[in-house]
């Protein structure tokens, strides 16, 4: 079987490029992730993949062909206290579960009490368990309780396993469906998605029915990873439409006995150029793991996690406010899709009291904000930051506040000579989306608005003419060809989405392009100067209401 790692688990999820998208008819809560990072006291110099989380989120299980393996790749366990303590060191299932041959792709089951898994992995020349019936099995291994051993694993017979590769198992929260990989005859591609199904836990699997051409291609998709509700799909693929070789992908169903929906890539926030598969989320859906060899890791393979948020902003204003409660209201006592916010992130298939809590507790919140200068100050050196601990230090003698002449309240006049802002440390823009928006007041161009220092001008005017641009991105200078150097006030705006540079200007689209990427850069703000205090960088003019975002957002 040439597999693309294992998973399964629990999550309404749908969230793409940390945007605020809705999966109208079908989706619960949407939700936005975090940035992904590599799981750490886990990751060896060889092979670590396939992760596969306990419902309690204390057991990690995953495949690897570190050192003291039995064959060319042994599953293997960690465990921590709780979900809050660090991972422990890792430890061989040892010799009642792995063999010479090859075992990857673990598969835990609701109960902890059945573990599937698979006996080969594309890459990775392995003679096969004996007692199969193809290129590639399903095995399950059982064990009575928790702390038992694990029992001498099982093939899941001629009825599951072909004479073609069979791999990546993926069990149902109730047991009763498996989702799997296989090469066999009838499907889409080289490698589609199958599920065989059993009445009752005892029963016997039944024949195998392939996911259609709906969610397979004539391209491969593996590593099937299904919600605790059975109504999404999380799984690998190489189709187009993807930042990589191999992709993270999802697709929606309505009710188990629909029709899945068209699948959708999960984004550049978790996709890179690298290939990226083997996707598991986390059983209360607030963290998904993955596997993925992208560049500057620490072996061929690596598990990495990201964690997921639930956005409670239900009307798409970016705000947590009477709106989204009037909605939520609508729901009342139902089935509500869309806000189905509680228990966070999976919800419970009901709109009542416990989402009104959740809603409660980020009342009046602005999603997504990070850092949020009002500028409205009457006196002092210090710019506060209310959403976050940015606060800005005016660097100049005689500070300019304007508490009746801003376009918000108040404003912060610079004098285009020496005056700015220094902040500290708030975004790398090279980690993931973001977006930037203020008000400005201004008649000379060729001035800076703001700058990461020792790193690039993120939002400027072009002399002579005024147009707003951005020097932030590897693809050179993204001009608007809007001037903003009128003496009006103008609300101006930067969003990186992973894959384009959009310039706001009034609240409209002025310019956009794609880029590689932005530049990596850890270091504080200047607003009204360049990156290096060039003297005829300082602007001169009113600057107000400035924002930061950890994500894409528009006006």
């Amino acid at each position: 079987m040439r597999k693309v790692g294992c998973s399964k688990t629990g999550l309404l999820l749908w969230a793409i490029v940390g945007c605020f998208l809705v999966l109208s008819q079908v989706a619960k809560g949407d939700f936005t992730f975090g940035t992904p990072t590599k799981v750490p006291n886990i990751n060896s110099s060889s092979w670590d993949h396939e992760p596969s989380i306990s419902p309690d989120g204390l057991t990690l299980y995953f495949s690897s062909n570190r050192s003291t393996t039995y064959g060319s790749l042994d599953l293997w366990v960690t465990t921590r206290s709780t979900t809050n303590d660090p991972w422990g060191t890792p430890v061989n299932l040892g010799s009642s579960v792995n063999t010479s041959a090859c075992e990857t792709d673990p598969a835990i089951s609701a109960d902890t009490l059945s573990l599937f898994f698979c006996d080969e992995v594309w890459g990775i020349p392995a003679p096969h368990r004996p007692g199969g019936y193809g290129a590639s099995d399903l095995w399950v291994s059982k064990r009575a309780t928790k702390d038992d051993r694990w029992g001498e694993p099982v093939n899941l017979g001629p009825t599951v396993n072909s004479s073609y590769g069979d791999g990546t198992p993926c069990i149902s929260s109730d047991g009763l469906s498996l989702f799997f990989a296989s090469e066999r005859p009838g499907g889409s591609g080289s490698a589609d998605l199958w599920v065989t199904r059993r009445p009752t836990l005892p029963d016997p699997w039944g024949p195998p029915v392939n996911l259609g051409p709906i969610v397979n291609t004539v391209h491969t998709e593996g590593d099937p990873s299904i919600s605790t509700d059975g109504l999404t799909l999380f799984f690998t693929s190489s189709r187009p439409g993807g930042s990589g070789s191999f992709d993270l992908w999802m697709t929606r169903r309505k009710t188990k006995d629909d029709n899945w929906a068209t699948p959708l890539n999960l984004g550049p926030t978790l996709n890179t150029s690298a290939r990226d598969w083997a996707p598991e989320i986390s059983w209360d859906g607030s963290v998904l793991y993955f596997a993925s060899d992208r560049p500057y890791v620490y072996g061929d393979w690596e598990l990495w996690d990201v964690s997921i948020s639930p956005i409670l902003d239900f009307n798409g204003d970016r705000k947590v406010d009477f709106k989204d409660f009037s909605k939520l209201a609508q729901y009342w006592g139902q089935n509500g899709p869309s806000c189905d916010i509680a228990p966070p992130p999976l919800g419970d298939s009901i709109v009542d009291i416990h989402d009104v809590a959740v809603l409660a507790e980020n009342w009046l919140t602005e999603l997504g904000l990070i850092a949020h200068w009002k500028l409205d100050e009457t006196e002092g050196f210090i710019a506060h930051d209310s959403a976050g601990d940015h606060d800005g230090f005016l660097m100049t003698e005689n500070p300019l506040w304007r508490p009746l002449d801003g376009q918000v309240d108040g404003a912060l006049e610079l004098d285009g000579i020496d005056d700015y802002v220094s902040t500290q440390f708030v975004l790398n823009p090279a980690q993931g989306s973001f977006s930037v928006f203020a008000w400005v007041k201004s008649s000379s161009a060729g001035r800076v608005i703001l700058s990461q220092q020792a790193g690039a001008d993120w939002l400027h005017t072009v002399p002579p003419i005024g147009w707003l641009m951005t020097n932030l991105g590897r693809g050179g200078p993204l001009l608007s060809q809007t001037v903003i150097t009128d003496g009006q006030w103008h609300r101006i705006g930067l969003t990186w989405d992973g894959t384009n540079r959009t310039l706001y200007v009034d609240d409209i689209e002025a310019a956009k392009d794609t880029d590689t990427g932005l530049q990596s850069a850890d270091r504080g703000l200047y607003f009204g100067a360049g990156n290096n205090l060039e003297p005829v960088t300082f602007f001169s003019g009113l600057i107000d209401d400035l924002r930061i975002y950890d994500r894409a957002v528009t006006p």
